[in-house]
């Protein structure tokens, strides 16, 4: 049932994947596949999405074999090495260069420690980023690296013309979001990342507003993080954390236990020998209840399609754009999008608006109390902003219901 959960039967009954246009015409496909679907519209998969429905069983299966039997069985550490190849699968990584590791902060605060930092060292970052990746870079100051933040014109939009002059002959590192969290500029990971290596300096990205929404590649990152919880439909305080093999020795582990340290029997050794792979950056006991709905929904995701699920959501995009600008909403990057330089390499799923006549937090409770889910943010300055994230399963007709009841 886990494996099939989003699977079809054709005529032979032989197992297929499905597509992303069987899910939108088969109501009862999408209600199995996405459950919250039933009951409500969910838009907040920028902040705690829902699991999928593969991802339920497969937590539903960990708890049934981990009370009936021994918690320690094949199922469950089968279930985490898949987790590894399937991550891996997603960012073009290999399985070995994967540690099962979340939230996001953890594997972006173990780059920021992890690395040998002299004083008078430089990272750069985007100080208006989610705080998980702002704070592992502020905080280096205390071993006398210089971190430097960018500015830019518009919220969130990080291009190359404002990393360049941020960049010295001290720079050992840039850290950046694939997506701003508030206002949804994607960055561009593969122009960025390829003129960083060009000068030597070491790219990190947080990973969690596109990995399951968008395509990714590693080929021009060094270290990656993102939990599952937001597009990957996983379960919270689990997530990817990717180190670039070559990279592997460079970047000591701050967190040490049995699982990283070769300890045979369990025995503690007078030497510490790391583990190689993925393993280096595992302490201890892998957070199995998450890793395994996370693997199943990586699985729903891969079989949909990546490209598929992209091209979806930027289609949503443009359907609620476009309405939303009908009832004199604003959105949150209006002046990017009114310039010469707005493309659809930067849009994601992600539709941030505010009003100047109506309040966004009133607009918010109306809409949660009719159990259509977005999410409402402020800004540094305070301003309300009403956060509006589908995902691909999400219908045109679930926006309709939106934007029926917005004043």
């Amino acid at each position: 049932m886990v494996a099939g959960i989003i699977r079809r039967v054709d005529d032979n009954e032989s197992d297929c994947p499905m597509n992303l246009n069987d899910l939108l015409t088969d109501e009862s496909l999408r209600n199995t596949a996405f459950p919250c679907t039933r009951e409500g519209v969910y838009l907040a998969h920028a902040a705690v999405a829902p699991m999928s429905g593969a991802a339920a069983e497969a937590l539903l299966e960990f708890t049934r074999r981990g009370s009936t039997g021994n918690p320690e069985n094949e199922w469950s550490t089968g279930q985490a090495d898949d987790a590894r190849t399937l991550a891996a699968q997603l960012i073009g990584a290999k399985a070995s260069e994967i540690s099962l590791l979340g939230p996001t902060s953890v594997g972006l605060s173990l780059v920021a420690r992890g690395l040998p930092w002299s004083p008078g060292d430089e990272v750069v970052y985007y100080s208006e980023d989610y705080p998980a990746n702002v704070y592992p870079w502020a905080a280096l100051r205390e071993y006398g690296v210089e971190p430097r933040p960018i500015r830019t014109l518009y919220p969130g939009a990080v291009t190359w013309d404002k990393i360049e002059p941020m960049l010295t002959d001290r720079t050992r590192l840039v850290s950046l979001a694939t997506c701003n969290f508030l206002s949804g500029f994607r960055i561009d990971i593969d122009d960025i990342g390829r003129r960083l290596h060009e000068r030597e300096i070491l790219f990190c990205v947080d990973g969690i507003q596109t990995l399951g929404a968008f395509p990714f590649s590693v080929e021009h990152v060094d270290f990656l993080s993102a939990d599952s919880h937001k597009w990957m439909l996983g379960a919270c305080g689990s997530g990817i954390f990717y180190v670039d093999e070559r990279l592997q020795e460079r970047l000591a582990p701050w967190l040490l236990g049995s699982w990283n340290v070769v300890s045979p029997e369990f025995v503690a050794q007078e030497d510490i020998v790391l583990e190689r792979g993925g393993r280096r950056y595992e302490p201890g006991t892998l957070n199995l209840p998450g890793i395994v709905p996370m693997a199943a929904s990586l699985r729903v995701l891969l079989d949909l399609g990546i490209e598929s699920i992209a091209a979806r959501l930027l289609h949503l995009r443009r359907y609620l754009v476009e309405r939303l600008a009908d009832k004199g909403y604003i959105l949150y990057l209006q002046d990017w999008e009114d310039s010469d330089h707005a493309s659809d390499r930067h849009r994601s799923g992600i539709v941030t608006v505010f009003h100047k006549e109506h309040d966004m937090q009133a607009a918010f409770a109306r809409l949660k109390a009719a159990g259509i889910v977005p999410s409402l943010r402020r800004n540094r300055a305070g301003l309300a902003l009403l956060r509006i994230a589908p995902h691909a399963y999400t219908l045109e007709s679930e926006l309709d219901r939106l934007l029926a009841l917005l004043p």
